[in-house]
């Protein structure tokens, strides 16, 4: 508490030595970016060990950086001296295994949320004796259509991608001859190669195709989506942009869409052997209803692995598969009495001496090493406290690297551990930290910010010292200190519970403690989320803050940093406790001498929307208004995977579903409500909005609604953004 009070007694001072400004916070502004930190977008490390590549903003250049120096070495791809191309810009690049040629995508279209198609060019890196490139030539991966994910194969020789469902093959040993893998493919039916929507969304996959590591073999998962229920919903003609032939009539959008308890696609692992075209079915155990998360190969090309999980998300299972013999040999099981955590996938990572796996069998995510055959050698991290991510081990010295909390659930840092057990803290600032390495593990990019800086860039050696700064924002640190803008302070307070919960307060600059201020809570809540963290943001909370409120958020139960008790009390029964802890929250803020406890709203998207709803409606009239944007407000509207995970189906816990249905409690709800949503959103369709404004009509519960013609869950487009933040602004003006 000492260290919490010297903290806020340091922000206050800093607030009032700062140059005073007459210059007002923008809501334009901020809903534009325009107080974003620049960061290095797009860092790429190289196969090398010894640089990274990054493409300049406009999309026109790639330029090579050295690790150690942090200085260019030289462009590698300019698209106004490539030959045969016939495109001033390019989206995103991909390198070969070694690094000896680039992929380089155009025309890249959203399918969903994070899956694209886009035009794929091949280009050369080879070199003459001078080190200067040989030919500029691009040439079109295929001439078919636009492409999905491509894989490389280790050898360089072939390029393997997705096309309308089926998986095609091109081999540059032969002139680019292109090949058709599958021929099964279609929409909403047979997916070969590429996650399903649910996958994509929940899962985190971004493709399910992975070469042999000798080039002989394509293994795949192929989805059958056939019985999955489909969702569709109305697209208009609209602006920004403007879809001209739904001028006369709307068109639609149908796609398969599990909801909880419904079918979701039927999975199988195949692999196709490139030489002799023989498709052969994994003998994988997989349950009839169960889950194929990932597919891998390891350095052996005898041992696929492949990744499964039940229905219910509470048992993990990786096999070992023969891609030839198709037998699977189980190498490691995890479980939990409630559900497996959905970041241990790609934190699992292959190495000759063996392999990392995160898990929660402690109470906390910790690190574990594994032999190649499965057999645990060592617990790597153990404490009350989370491991995030495994950053990779050097094998030449038998280090572990990888981010963790130990300090605080609202920071994180990087750390070291050597062979010996030696933990070392490699991160020089306290705040939030990320890293990539090198390939090599000799060098890492760290972005770091807290909440009074803006992301700070640098270029560190394995030890943690800083070699260079890359991105310092200095003019950002001196924009915000001369508007002298509000700042967050950390709190913590007890629920009636006990529970000790944390938060952070942004009063406004000229506060007074004989003045009695409206509040605005915000938050998400979702399992697993935080949003109290040492981060630095000017966001539309800033801007509400410089309009005279008390802004506040706090991390109720059922999210994350502080352990799997914290995080999966809300098992079964979502909702139900984050908005205990919300009101918990009102009611202590109201307890302040310079709180108007009559006065207080709050406001979320997604999840945040629904436990606004879950909030205001709990029974205690601590809320005068409130704002819930592309809230579910049914878990029986909501897909498998995420609902399932959390709630079971609704077949199997009825009155879980019941007690965390926003419909249930609605004919409590009290205060100012304004309901915001997308109406093409594909994630939390729009069904929820229509569905619950219809009950609240029938209750005669008078609420305001803003609906985005065409927009998807992140509402956004054209002047939309600008206007929705408008829109909450007014309405939390006129009610609070």
């Amino acid at each position: 508490m000492k260290k919490m009070f010297f903290l806020l007694l340091l922000s206050l001072n800093i607030c009032a030595i700062v140059a005073q400004s007459n210059e007002k916070l923008s809501l334009k502004d901020v809903v534009d970016g325009k107080y974003r930190p620049q960061t290095i977008r797009n860092i790429v490390p190289m196969p090398d060990g010894e640089h990274y590549a990054q493409m300049n903003n406009e999309g026109t250049q790639i330029t090579k950086y050295s690790f150690r120096t942090g200085e260019p070495v030289e462009v590698i791809f300019d698209v106004n001296k490539a030959r045969e191309g016939g495109f001033k810009t390019f989206d995103s690049f991909l390198f070969s295994p070694k690094g000896t040629k680039l992929l380089i995508a155009t025309n890249t279209q959203p399918i969903y949320r994070h899956s694209t198609v886009a035009e794929y060019y091949l280009y050369p890196l080879s070199r003459n004796t001078d080190g200067v490139t040989t030919n500029n030539k691009l040439e079109k991966l295929s001439d078919g259509g636009a492409q999905q994910t491509p894989v490389f194969s280790p050898d360089e020789t072939m390029v393997a991608f997705v096309r309308n469902n089926n998986i095609y093959l091109v081999k540059m040993l032969y002139g680019n001859s292109e090949s058709q893998v599958t021929e099964d493919g279609e929409f909403n039916s047979i997916i070969n190669g590429h996650p399903d929507w649910v996958y994509e969304e929940e899962f985190g996959m971004k493709n399910a195709l992975e070469f042999s590591p000798d080039n002989s073999m394509l293994a795949y998962i192929r989805f059958d989506e056939t019985n999955v229920p489909t969702f569709d919903f109305q697209l208009f003609a609209g602006e920004a942009p403007k879809q001209s032939q739904y001028e006369d009539y709307p068109g639609s959008y149908s796609y398969k869409y599990p909801k909880a308890g419904q079918k979701n696609s039927n999975v199988e692992v195949r692999t196709f052997d490139i030489k002799s075209k023989v498709t052969r079915t994994m003998k994988v155990p997989v349950d009839a209803d169960g889950y194929i998360p990932r597919i891998r190969f390891t350095e052996d090309p005898t041992k696929l692995v492949v990744m499964t999980l039940n229905r219910h998300q509470n048992k993990f299972d990786m096999y070992y598969v023969d891609p030839r013999s198709t037998v699977a040999k189980l190498v490691l099981r995890d479980e939990s009495p409630y559900y497996i955590n959905d970041n241990i996938f790609d934190n699992i990572q292959f190495y000759p001496e063996g392999f990392s796996f995160l898990s929660e069998k402690d109470g906390f995510p910790q690190l574990y090493w594994y032999s190649p055959g499965g057999n645990l050698q060592k617990q790597v991290t153990k404490g009350d406290f989370e491991v995030k991510s495994f950053l990779g081990y050097d094998a030449k010295n038998g280090d572990f690297y990888y981010i963790s909390n130990e300090d605080s659930p609202m920071r994180q840092a990087v750390y070291k551990v050597d062979k010996k057990g030696k933990k070392t803290k490699l991160s020089q600032q306290e705040g939030m930290n990320n890293a990539i390495f090198s390939p090599s593990m000799q060098y890492y990019v760290n972005t770091y910010s807290n909440l009074n800086t803006p992301t700070v860039t640098t270029l560190n050696d394995n030890n943690g010292k800083v070699l260079k700064t890359l991105i310092a924002n200095n003019e950002l640190k001196d924009k915000v200190a001369n508007q002298s803008l509000p700042q967050k302070d950390f709190f913590t307070f007890k629920t009636p519970n006990g529970i000790e919960l944390n938060g952070w307060m942004m009063k406004p600059t000229d506060f007074s403690s004989n003045k009695k201020y409206p509040v605005i809570m915000f938050q998400y809540s979702g399992p697993g989320s935080q949003q109290v963290l040492d981060s630095f943001g000017v966001s539309w909370e800033t801007y509400m803050a410089t309009l005279g409120y008390i802004v506040v958020c706090v991390d109720g139960r059922g999210t994350g940093g502080r352990g799997a008790e914290f995080q999966k009390s809300t098992y079964l029964k979502l909702g139900v406790q984050e908005a205990e802890d919300q009101v918990a929250t009102a009611k202590y803020l109201g307890t302040l001498p310079y709180v108007d406890k009559n006065r207080i709203g709050i406001w979320g998207w997604s999840y945040g929307g629904y436990t606004t709803l879950m909030s205001m409606s709990e029974g205690t009239p601590v809320f005068k208004a409130g704002v819930a944007v592309a809230a579910p407000t049914d878990w029986k509207f909501y897909d498998t995977i995420y609902t399932e995970r959390y709630m079971r189906t609704p077949k199997e816990n009825p009155t879980g579903y019941k007690a965390s249905s926003a419909f249930d409690r609605a004919n409590k709800l009290n205060g100012n409500l304004l309901i915001i949503h997308g109406m093409a959103d594909d994630n939390v369709h729009f069904q929820n909005a229509a569905e619950y404004s219809e009950h609240l009509v029938q209750l005669d519960k008078q609420f305001d609604m803003q609906i985005y013609t065409n927009r998807n869950h992140g509402i956004y487009g054209g002047n939309t953004r600008n206007h929705l933040y408008r829109r909450m602004t007014n309405f939390f003006l006129n009610n609070l």
